[in-house]
Order: C-alpha cells, then structure tokens, then sequence
C-alpha cells in the first residue's frame, strides 16, 4: 500500500478520525507521522475525551495483537520458525504501539504514564510467554522466547 500524507490532527474531531484510522491499522506510517505533528489544546474536557480515546484506540490494537499471536501459536504446533513469526509480530505492533501512545501534543507527564501502560502490558506478555516456555521440557521454547523478547523495543 502506498502510503499517503496525512494531516496532522488539530482539533478533537480531526484527532477522532486519525484514532479511527490507527484502529482499522488504514496505513499505521502515515497515521503515527500525523499524529507525532498532531497538535491539540490539552484543557479539561477535551484532554480526558482525547486521552479515553487514545488509550482505547491503544487497547484494541493490544487485544488484536494478542488474539493473533495466540492463534498463530495455536497454529505453529512447534515450527520454531512460525514461533519465531509470531513473537516478532508482536513485538513489532507492541513497538508501534509505544510510538503510538508516546505523543509530543501531549503534556510530558501524561504522555510517560500513557507510554509506560503499553511497556508494562509488553513486560506482562513477555513474562506469562516464560512462564508458559517453562512447561515445554525441552527447553526450546523457552529459548526461543528469551532470544526473541516482545517487550525488547
């Protein structure tokens, strides 16, 4: 897909469009550059419907990123390389997914809380997959999955 300039958001509306966008994954480039130009007035109201926003927007793409990665598990039925796919595609989107969430229109201390809530759910995956590793008795697993961390963005 060719990507297309999109225009950096400035008002709630222009931002809900470009949550829209990043939701239905319509040409992440393009959308994270907007939103990293994106600017917006952080006053009551319009910062706690923007943050929701955001973070919900964030959730769902987290949610899909999981649902997947199971399902590609599932799937593997152990094909190291399969594994290998899955692990790094998730950690890809949970990367993108930091970029995401980590916007300069958004004042510093907000955007760290924002930004470590995508890191500690990537630390959260990255320690239920060892802990999940450690039932395969051979050990393979479990180095494929410290060799190719989620959480190591």
């Amino acid at each position: 897909m060719v990507s297309t300039a999109i225009t950096p958001p400035k008002t709630y509306s222009e931002w809900v469009a470009v949550f829209d966008m990043l939701k239905t994954k319509t040409d992440d480039e393009s959308v994270l550059a907007a939103m990293q130009k994106g600017t917006i007035e952080w006053q009551s109201g319009v910062a706690e419907r923007f943050a929701k926003k955001l973070i919900d927007v964030i959730n769902y793409r987290m949610n899909n990123a999981s649902d997947k990665f199971q399902k590609e598990m599932v799937r593997a039925y152990g094909q190291e390389r399969v594994i290998i796919q899955a692990l790094l595609a998730l950690r890809k989107e949970m990367c993108f997914l930091s970029k995401a969430i980590n916007l300069p229109a958004i004042p510093e201390k907000d955007r760290q809380y924002y930004y470590q809530l995508v890191i500690a759910q990537a630390n959260s995956m990255q320690s239920s997959l060892e802990d999940s590793a450690k039932k395969d008795r051979s050990g393979k697993l479990a180095s494929i999955v410290r060799n190719n961390k989620v959480n190591a963005f």
